[in-house]
């Protein structure tokens, strides 16, 4: 602290980190002033920092500033100029209030949002919290805070546009019609997104005038008067700017004020219509009918509009629900994907097997299959109403006979009693086969067709077996 050297107000110490250039400014009331400050306590812990935000502070000199000690401060610095300040408490009690409005700007917020009309130390001490743990400590034990600040720029009075928060009441006051004309002249040339910007900028400098009077009294009501026809100017450019949901958030709190405003109503009607409220756009346009029966026609034709647009999305819904479930599903690429990539070498090994399963059905004669049950000799296979390409027709089975004949005569026996070797033949010799290829039968089962039907006869008693099944072909 040796270093530091006081300026001429109680509390405070000053210290010159770098020097700035040029002369001490002349410093006016309604000069503007832009630094960067950083807020540290007496542990050298930082509380808020401008330069994090990425953003100067602006101050307005003679503007009564809630941190009046920050006047103090700037006005003893050179332009470029950066000084460390070390306050005492008695500086710094409304720090706590100015960093929760200045950290709510950063964040886009309004930093006067769920104030009440009443002086700075009243607000502190009637809110339990900042929302900010860090200041609700900082308000509950005040304490010296040392701000390390860079003056970056100073404007004079004249040479800046002011912001509305730095005009008197006055300045404000006289504002307003000039933004409002200006506005209606920015509609007319269907400039609406800058048309709405001087509509806001009206509404701000009255409500910040009207938040200095007491709710409800005469000059409040006399202020709200003037703020609700610019807040629906400002609800028909966004409108225009499809900016709906906007509409709807203005619109509803006019109408808890003044529950009987047609254009509120009617702006209100516009917005539902516009995203498909269907149920509270008919009450809106109904309620501006019975409060204006002259624009019964105007509503009238809004109906019919609002019919008619409903049809339409309910078709168009139908049309994609339709689309929707006609549309062919999609095969499973992985599927292919995985067949395709399968090895040559695996995929001629399955078509060799597949080949292989086709050639026993033929050679068993189809689905058709010898049986044992119970001693007895049956055929088994499934009942057919229409001939099976893979069962054996009865064109086929006379060609059976034939070439078991011709077989037994060409090994030189025409009988199984003339050849011990002989265990007859199994379904219909294949090209390329001989006879001795096939599988062995019993002796005593012999094929063949009689009236349509296969019948198992047994060769030693050469009678018919009755449970022989038939096959329908």
């Amino acid at each position: 602290m040796d270093d530091m050297f006081l300026l001429n107000t109680e509390g405070v110490r000053k210290k010159i980190l770098h020097g700035g250039h040029g002369d001490l400014p002349d410093f006016q009331d309604g000069s503007k002033l832009t630094f960067h400050f950083q807020t540290l306590t007496a542990g050298r812990t930082v509380i808020d920092d401008s330069r994090s935000v990425g953003i100067p502070m602006e101050m307005i000199t003679g503007k009564l500033f809630k941190m009046e000690v920050w006047e103090t401060l700037l006005t003893s610095m050179r332009i470029g100029e950066v000084a460390e300040f070390w306050c005492d408490v008695i500086h710094t009690g409304m720090y706590a209030l100015v960093s929760k409005g200045m950290r709510r700007i950063a964040e886009g917020k309004d930093p006067l949002e769920g104030q009440k009309h009443r002086c700075g130390m009243g607000n502190m001490f009637d809110y339990h919290t900042t929302g900010y743990k860090d200041l609700d400590e900082l308000q509950k034990s005040p304490q010296p805070l040392i701000f390390i600040m860079e003056l970056l720029k100073v404007e004079g009075p004249t040479t800046y546009k002011q912001d509305v928060w730095a005009m008197s009441k006055e300045e404000k006051l006289n504002a307003v019609p000039v933004l409002h004309n200006e506005g209606n002249r920015l509609v007319k040339l269907r400039k609406y997104k800058e048309a709405a910007e001087k509509y806001q900028e009206a509404v701000i400098c009255l409500r910040n005038v009207q938040a200095k009077e007491k709710p409800w009294d005469e000059d409040w009501m006399r202020l709200d008067s003037l703020i609700t026809p610019l807040v629906l100017n400002y609800c028909q450019c966004q409108l225009e700017l499809r900016e709906y949901y906007e509409v709807l958030e203005h619109t509803t709190e006019i109408l808890h004020k003044h529950g009987d405003n047609v254009k509120a109503y009617y702006k209100r009607a516009k917005a539902h219509s516009a995203v498909w409220n269907e149920k509270e756009a008919r009450e809106d346009f109904l309620r501006v009918a019975h409060l204006d029966p002259s624009l019964s026609g105007a509503v009238k034709r809004e109906l019919m509009q609002l019919g008619e647009r409903m049809r339409r999305k309910e078709v168009e819904e139908r049309q994609k629900l339709q689309q929707l479930f006609q549309r062919p599903l999609p095969e499973k690429e992985g599927r292919l994907e995985v067949e395709e990539e399968k090895p040559t070498q695996e995929r001629e090994y399955e078509e060799t097997e597949e080949q292989g399963a086709d050639t026993e059905r033929e050679s068993a004669g189809g689905n058709d299959f010898l049986t044992h049950e119970g001693g007895e000799k049956t055929i088994d296979g499934p009942s057919k109403t229409e001939p099976d390409k893979d069962s054996p027709a009865e064109e086929d089975l006379g060609k059976y006979n034939e070439t078991s004949v011709a077989t037994r005569k060409r090994v030189g026996c025409t009988t199984p009693e003339a050849d011990d070797n002989w265990k007859g033949d199994e379904g219909v010799v294949k090209e390329g086969e001989t006879d001795h290829d096939q599988p062995e039968r019993a002796e005593s089962e012999i094929l063949h067709l009689e009236d349509g039907a296969v019948v198992v006869q047994n060769s030693e008693s050469g009678s018919e077996n009755d449970e022989g099944k038939n096959i329908e072909n």
